[in-house]
């Protein structure tokens, strides 16, 4: 079987690719041009680097390779790829027809081109599910009561702004919202909070009609060194619906500064 990688940056590809060559298959990797990782070259059965916005092309290439599954999976800096890419007539059509210009219906709508060449798009959960946060109290040190209310209540706000397709990530305190996520993403975020209160608990969930195949809620060590730096206190993130990366690693960081991470 053959499976196509669309690959941005970041860990998260890579897992992947490694977890899709252990299973046997023939893998097809799509990166894009200062976007991707070197290393994944070495993982790919065909490796092909395009620029961001030649759909067209992508859908040629697909066909071509036989491929019979496609994943998307790593991170996109969408500043840096409005400034880039070089969309060719395929993928000017598509932009034209979208009513927004959020992550999710740009990834809906090229997911869509894909699926009419008969191809499945799959979760990269799919070869990875020890990834998906788990459910509980993953660090020694446990919520007080102030902070059990601040992770209800941004667990709220961070579906409300989901519900708008913003962001995925809030950073709250004492029950009112000090940052939201857009396009600077989540350790820019966390960094603004840090500017303006100490103490805060920052939470990241899966957006209410987001599609589980694409740009799933992350974390990492990053994400705890980040928060160390802004002196924020707890991580919040969706269990089962959300992605720890590194997560024996990023819990030592947490423990070791004091830090609370749930899985809720």
């Amino acid at each position: 079987m053959a499976v196509a990688l669309i690959a941005g940056r970041g860990l998260y590809p890579y897992l992947f690719a490694r977890a899709v060559k252990e299973k046997g298959h023939r893998l097809v990797i799509f990166a894009f041009c200062g976007q991707s990782e070197s290393s994944l070259v070495s993982l790919a059965d065909t490796f092909y680097e395009l620029r961001l916005g030649q759909l067209g092309r992508l859908l040629k290439l697909l066909k071509k390779e036989r491929v019979q599954k496609v994943a998307f999976a790593g991170a996109i800096d969408k500043p840096r790829a409005l400034w880039e890419a070089r969309p060719d007539l395929k993928a000017l059509s598509l932009w034209r027809k979208l009513k927004t210009r959020h992550d999710d219906e740009i990834l809906r709508a090229v997911a869509r081109e894909i699926e009419a060449l008969g191809i499945e798009i799959i979760s990269p959960t799919s070869y990875l599910p020890e990834l998906l946060t788990p459910k509980g109290v993953l660090t020694r040190r446990r919520p007080n009561a102030r902070q059990w209310n601040d992770i209800e209540f941004g667990f709220v706000m961070a579906k409300a702004v989901g519900e708008l397709d913003v962001g995925q990530c809030v950073v709250v305190k004492d029950r009112m919202v000090v940052a939201v996520e857009a396009m600077e993403g989540t350790d820019a975020t966390i960094r603004r909070a840090g500017e303006l209160v100490r103490g805060a608990v920052v939470v990241k969930v899966m957006k209410p009609n987001q599609d589980f195949r694409f740009d799933l809620p992350s974390a990492g060590p990053g994400t705890i060194e980040t928060m160390l730096k802004a002196q924020a206190e707890v991580l919040v993130l969706e269990a089962g619906k959300s992605l720890f990366f590194e997560k024996e690693r990023a819990l030592a960081l947490a423990d070791e500064a004091g830090m609370v991470v749930v899985g809720l």
